[in-house]
């Protein structure tokens, strides 16, 4: 009789185990962690091992019991206790990648990271509740960029960016609360327009600063003209000042000439003095004229009669000199 007894219990276990080795880890819940062989062979011993940052769920005879804490526990497999699965409590990363479509009808692909864990004092409902909690977290985030970008206009998407990740985050923290699931950050990782859109842009903004370069450069060539005007009319009127001074002092020079030959010379009026001093400096100028290497030739009214010429146009623009200053 004891033996029958002892037999049968083997056999239960056998098969007890070899339905938990198959069926504690259901392929349906991927964000479960496998139970290792190891482990396995500490069920035999009813203690298993649970690692940190991890939770195990117990079960009784198929209906949920409690969530194990990371350390060594007893799960009497004999009594109907075994381990559901595993659930890890670290951070997680999903990104989605979502297209849509802009106010100004520009479509755009809108890339959302989106940071977070499951909550250890809701670990049961972050297990049983949810067979897919990735497809759930993209389903919301489709829904929360979808409804927000088409109200903006392309460059209001870039600006507003932070805005469009807050209203996701508070989206999801408020559905997937429920779940078990804390949302530790949500990120708008890259805004990514149609390309020829983009080159569109980029010709805008090159265009618009070769504009404004225009505009510098010739407003640098205005300020350049205004000066050198201004500098000419300076220089020119410098110019006039020094030319107005040599005739003054040429008038007065010969002014003191004529009056000084008069003095030592008796007999001799002012209109002779000043004749002969033309002749002088006429004679003086052909031979200025004659001597220089770049004079080539010269055409002017020669003979006797040409010396009484001269010198009354000579005269003449002195006196008219003299009389404007």
């Amino acid at each position: 009789m004891i033996l029958e007894i002892c037999f049968g219990f083997i056999t239960f276990s056998c098969s007890y185990f070899s339905k938990t080795k198959h069926s504690s880890l259901s392929p349906c819940l991927p964000h479960t962690i496998p139970t290792r062989k190891k482990k396995n062979m500490g069920n035999l011993f009813c203690c298993v091992q649970v690692d940190q940052s991890t939770v195990a769920i117990k079960e009784q005879f198929g209906k949920y019991q409690d969530v194990l804490e990371p350390g060594c526990h007893c799960v009497p497999w004999f009594l109907g206790s075994q381990l559901a699965g595993h659930l890890s409590l670290r951070v997680q990363q999903l990104d989605v990648r979502c297209e849509t479509k802009t106010k100004d009808n520009v479509f755009v692909n809108v890339v959302a990271s989106i940071q977070y864990r499951a909550l250890a004092d809701k670990a049961n409902d972050a297990f049983y509740k949810l067979s897919n909690t990735k497809g759930q977290i993209q389903a919301y985030v489709f829904d929360v960029i979808r409804a927000s970008v088409p109200k903006l206009n392309l460059d209001d998407v870039f600006e507003q960016k932070n805005d469009i990740a807050k209203a996701v985050e508070e989206e999801l923290e408020k559905a997937m609360s429920a779940y078990g699931y804390e949302i530790v950050q949500t990120l708008i990782v890259d805004i990514v327009p149609d390309e020829h859109v983009k080159r569109a842009m980029n010709e805008i903004n090159a265009a618009a600063r070769l504009r404004v370069a225009a505009n510098e450069k010739a407003e640098a060539e205005k300020i350049l003209q205004i000066k050198r005007a201004e500098g000419e009319a300076e220089s020119k009127y410098l110019a006039g000042l020094g030319i107005a001074r040599q005739r003054q002092a040429i008038v007065d020079g010969l002014r003191d000439s004529v009056l000084g030959f008069s003095v030592n010379v008796p007999g001799t009026s002012a209109k002779d003095v000043m004749d002969m001093v033309l002749v002088t400096q006429y004679f003086d100028t052909m031979k200025e004229i004659g001597a220089s290497s770049k004079s080539s030739a010269v055409f002017i009214p020669h003979g006797p009669g040409a010396v009484r010429d001269v010198a009354q146009q000579i005269r003449d623009g002195l006196l008219q000199a003299s009389v404007e200053h």
